[in-house]
């Protein structure tokens, strides 16, 4: 999103196969940009903050939550309007969360029962604001930052608790003026973004899993390659040390102003432990492989002010908690997060994916460990981020046996 507004070219390397960060490339190309994908690599013709044009139809974010939320920042401050929508479970994920602060910049945002996706967005010239975040979400305020790049003045957002900061590191790279005090990330508009050569990490969130899966199959020993190790990012890897995990980081470097290293892992019983608090914030898209690994721990696993979960792809912690049930694993379900305790066993099982990806892949972690052989419905639903989940597991898998 940030090349497309930018100034020359910008190849991106080891871009994702997964279906929602293609959504974007999708939306991007119906605004005008030239986007050229050969595999894994992007080339992105920046166009300049002024040169997005009025789509031809609606804009597909697919079911990608980060892609409607984000780009919609975008949109709030271009010379035209504009209509996003995605998929049936997109459709059913509530908006007003960048809707308001896009309101207090000056734009005009209509929703379905004045909530839902589609969002019929007028752009605007815009005005700064100092937004503070109700609620921590990366997506939020990156919606936000977004859209200072197109108001005069300094926007800045405030967070509550820290969340993954690749949009802040993002837009310095690209040239952006952002500064960062404490909680408070400000952007100066009208900036000059120039296009440039950038490798992408590969993600932590979808190494969780294979991490989980070693940490849960006896025997096992794991190198996984290459990984994203952002501070904002790897609360996951404090986690499970702490919870007794053997994982080594023996390469570290910075790249593109991100942290790359490679993450060693070997099976061991692990204690188990509690997720809370701005812990849960940094965690959101690991608890469900996580709460996993709550079963087969010494302690299990207990996971408050997660209510964020109820209102991801599917209700997590609704799902999480059947899933587990139908392996025959005992689990509560809380208002904001779930109790699992620790030392059960897991049964083969039927499992529904409810077309969520995180679902879908942790069961299959889950399906590991079983006594027998497991289904998963809508397995196919890990193509969202992670299109390649089943052969690489398969691998893995192959390699263990």
């Amino acid at each position: 999103m940030i090349a497309s507004l930018a100034n020359g070219r910008t190849r991106i390397r080891n871009y994702s196969t997964g279906a929602d960060c293609h959504s974007t490339l999708g939306c991007l190309r119906n605004l005008g940009v030239e986007i050229d994908v050969q595999g894994t690599e992007v080339t992105i013709q920046g166009r300049g903050l002024d040169g997005l044009r009025a789509p031809g139809r609606q804009l597909d974010a697919g079911n990608s939550g980060s892609t409607i939320r984000m780009l919609s920042g975008i949109l709030a401050g271009q010379h035209f309007a504009s209509r996003i929508g995605g998929d049936e479970s997109l459709s059913r994920r509530p908006m007003q969360r960048i809707m308001r602060p896009l309101a207090e910049m000056g734009a005009s945002i209509r929703a379905r029962e004045e909530k839902y996706p589609p969002l019929e967005i007028e752009g605007a010239p815009l005005h700064s604001v100092h937004y503070a975040l109700p609620v921590p979400s990366a997506q939020v305020k990156t919606c936000v930052l977004f859209a200072g790049l197109f108001a005069e003045g300094q926007t800045s957002v405030i967070e509550p608790v820290r969340t993954r900061d690749h949009t802040e590191i993002a837009l310095r790279e690209f040239g952006a003026d952002l500064t960062i005090e404490r909680q408070k990330i400000a952007i100066t508009g009208r900036p000059k973004l120039t296009g440039r050569d950038l490798a992408v990490p590969s993600d932590l969130s979808s190494a969780a899993f294979f991490m989980v899966a070693a940490l849960l199959v006896p025997g096992s020993r794991l190198a996984i390659h290459g990984v994203g190790l952002n501070p904002t990012r790897s609360a996951l890897l404090d986690v499970l040390s702490g919870m007794g995990a053997r994982i080594r980081i023996p390469n570290l470097e910075s790249a593109n102003g991100e942290l790359v290293g490679d993450i060693l892992v070997e099976h061991a019983p692990v204690r188990g432990g509690v997720v809370e608090g701005a812990l849960t914030a940094a965690l959101i898209d690991e608890i469900p492989v996580l709460a996993v690994l709550g079963a087969a721990s010494e302690e299990g696993l207990t996971v408050r002010d997660a209510g964020e979960l109820r209102i991801k792809e599917t209700d997590r912690i609704r799902t999480i908690v059947e899933n587990l049930r139908r392996m025959g694993i005992a689990a509560e379900e809380l208002p904001d997060g779930f109790v699992v305790p620790g030392r059960q066993t897991f049964r083969a099982a039927h499992f529904e994916s409810y077309g969520d990806h995180r679902i879908a892949m942790a069961f299959a972690v889950a399906a590991l460990a079983a006594d027998g052989e497991s289904v998963i419905e809508d397995a196919d639903a890990a193509s969202v981020s992670f299109p390649e989940f089943w052969e690489t597991l398969a691998g893995v898998s192959s390699a263990a046996a």
